[in-house]
């Protein structure tokens, strides 16, 4: 069994942006990641566009060039990347960490591959690896995705997008101009009011125009092999569809953090609670960064005002490793 000062588990931006600053300060660390190095950025859509700019996605003063203001997924990837090729950080990719276990001072890790003690423990683990389902009949169908890749797969397919969200504008435009017939269902009473603002005059037109049909306060009631059926103030409606990309968010893995003993706000915000200014939990050296503090709000917390937890977290680890 390996031990380590400092496990730090996902290897997304905070979670790198973290083992920088436990390098900087001579903390043995090692981060675990499931999947490969930004999991959650690599499953984006092909085409994604960032809302924030390139410098605002910057860790550790590390400069992040991209081909515009506002960079693309590809760009993305590869400045991470290449940080950690460059720094030669210490990082075990596709390696999931299935429990962490508290005992006395000394944290128990144990993953699909190997068992680890650690003294410190950081949590920044996203919430992009679990959709937040719709929970009706059909949903099960292998027509019905919640995650979306590339709009060439829906050309000349009858498409439903279920939510109003960047991430369902964005594949209702991208499949539309690959010639699918989209049909919006939203449950709401107009377009997400987060959507990016260069791109929310685009779906409105598309929507005026009639290229891209949409129903308004609609809720899906069952998902069938040809059709869908769904409530609107007018009585329940049923439309021809082939697929259906149910885009309705995701969220953290919240029996995870449960299991490790972190306690959960009562409301349905489930926010976990963690100091402020260190970012330490209810579990004395255990830490929580990046999205994942947000709970349910998954909007309050993103890459651009999240880096900073990595020096907060790290001052802290710092000032007990030395004493």
């Amino acid at each position: 069994m390996t031990h380590t000062d400092l496990i730090i588990v996902g290897g997304g931006p905070i979670g790198i942006a973290c083992a920088l600053e436990a390098k900087k300060k001579g903390i043995d660390y090692l981060i675990i990641e499931k999947g490969t190095i930004t999991n959650s950025l690599y499953n984006y859509p092909l085409t994604m566009q960032f809302f924030s700019s390139s410098e605002k996605l910057e860790i550790d003063g590390i400069p992040f060039i991209s081909n515009e203001t506002k960079p693309k997924r590809n760009e993305a990837l590869e400045y991470y990347r290449r940080i950690v090729t460059y720094n030669d950080l210490k990082i075990k990719l596709f390696e999931k960490v299935d429990t962490i276990n508290k005992r006395k001072d000394i944290f128990y890790i144990e993953t699909n591959k190997n068992s680890y003690t650690s003294s410190y423990i950081i949590i920044a683990t996203g919430f992009y690896d679990i959709p937040n389902t719709i929970d009706v009949p059909g949903e099960d169908l292998s027509k019905v995705f919640h995650y979306y890749k590339d709009p060439y797969f829906f050309a000349k397919q009858k498409l439903a997008i279920i939510g109003a969200s960047n991430s369902a504008v964005d594949a209702a435009l991208e499949c539309y101009r690959k010639g699918a017939d989209v049909t919006m269902l939203i449950r709401g009473s107009e377009i997400g009011k987060r959507v990016k603002y260069w791109v929310k005059p685009d779906i409105e037109n598309r929507i005026k125009e009639g290229n891209i049909k949409v129903y308004y306060n609609a809720v899906v009631k069952k998902i069938l092999p040809e059709t869908m059926n769904f409530q609107t103030p007018e009585g329940e409606l049923s439309i021809p569809n082939d697929y259906v990309l149910a885009l309705t968010g995701y969220k953290p893995n919240f029996e995870f953090l449960q299991r490790t003993g972190i306690q959960l706000s009562k409301d349905k915000k489930l926010h976990p609670q963690y100091i402020e200014e260190t970012m330490e939990t209810n579990i004395k050296n255990l830490y929580l960064a990046g999205v994942i503090c947000g709970g349910m709000d998954t909007h309050l917390w993103f890459i651009e005002n999240s880096k900073i937890h990595a020096k907060r977290i790290l001052k802290s680890i710092s000032e007990k490793h030395l004493n």
